[in-house]
């Protein structure tokens, strides 16, 4: 027997609390569709903790981080993948799903980081440093993972640079992340000048004038921001180890220094606490909506292809990452 698909009513409880009454009906008939299409298709949708409510809690099949998306997609036993996302997440879920259709609702929706660095410039930086170890954060391309000789997320980032037992590492290509993991650990680094779009715009002004304007406020942070707004937060962690802490440390008022979603995804989770949002917005992430996802299932558009030499040597050192 065929999966009753969610009503309305119940799909609109789980969003209530930040999407309007008056709204919901602009987005009903899309989820509606896009849950029909995802059963007839056999179709999953991946989708990142930077997503819009109306995606993350309304019509994806699984949530989280990158290093999250990466592991599960390799589980999946659907024909389609729909990454909600970025391009170098529906690279990864490719990668790693090689007999699969991954499908990206916008081709456009790219990444400032995966935009800061080439697969020739690894290639020069590995002649000028010879002998060092280069680990390359996930934000980036298939071409530059195929030079690198690891992955990491900010997640694993420093459990991959010291599983390498070398004194000295080159990461790449944020170069903020680089310096909060050196700040971690005894394993020299050398960091490319890469930045998030979303997170390099925190200041350390910003962590102080909140405090101050909210007595008493937890100050979560990305990893990928400035090393000055780490060191003024009280904890620095991947949006997957955010998530984690307001849930294991119920703060009662919490500020999240990451994109504008990740809090409305996560305060839907936990209604009891106050999240101020002085957010980024991701103008990459928000390219993905409702309407381009269910033309994404109608249409099998955009199909993610990888050129074979290109994917084998990305897989790898995607796989030495997930082997940790």
């Amino acid at each position: 027997m065929s999966a009753v698909l969610p009503s309305g009513a119940s799909l609109y409880d789980r969003v209530r609390r930040v999407i309007p009454p008056i709204e919901w009906p602009i987005f009903l008939d899309d989820i509606e569709a896009i849950l029909a299409l995802k059963r007839e298709r056999n179709a999953v949708i991946l989708a990142h903790n930077y997503q819009t409510p109306e995606i993350f809690h309304c019509v994806a099949d699984i949530v989280g981080d990158s290093l999250a998306l990466a592991r599960k997609a390799m589980s999946t036993e659907a024909d389609v993948i729909v990454l909600a996302g970025v391009h170098f997440m529906a690279e990864t879920a490719k990668l790693l799903n090689p007999q699969k259709t991954v499908l990206i609702p916008d081709l456009h929706a790219g990444c400032s980081l995966a935009d800061s660095i080439t697969a020739e410039d690894v290639r020069l930086m590995r002649q000028r440093i010879p002998n060092v170890p280069i680990v390359t954060y996930v934000n980036t391309s298939a071409e530059v993972k195929a030079e690198s000789d690891i992955c990491c997320t900010s997640g694993n980032a420093r459990a991959v640079v010291e599983s390498l037992g070398v004194p000295r590492v080159i990461m790449l290509p944020d170069e903020y992340l680089a310096k909060n993991v050196a700040a971690e650990t005894d394993v020299e680094i050398l960091a490319w000048k890469g930045h998030c779009e979303v997170h390099e715009r925190f200041t350390a002004c910003d962590v102080r004038e909140l405090r101050q304007a909210h007595p008493g406020v937890v100050v979560l942070a990305h990893p990928e921001c400035p090393p000055e707004v780490v060191a003024e937060a009280d904890f620095s962690g991947s949006t997957a180890a955010m998530s984690d802490y307001v849930g294991l440390q119920k703060p009662p008022r919490v500020v999240l220094l990451t994109e504008c979603s990740m809090s409305d995804n996560i305060a839907l989770q936990h209604p009891e606490l106050e999240f101020i949002r002085p957010c980024n917005l991701c103008p990459h992430m928000k390219r993905i909506t409702l309407a381009n996802i269910r033309a994404a299932l109608e249409q099998n558009r955009h199909i993610v292809t990888i050129e074979p030499e290109i994917a084998q040597r990305a897989r790898l050192a995607v796989e030495r990452m997930l082997a940790l």
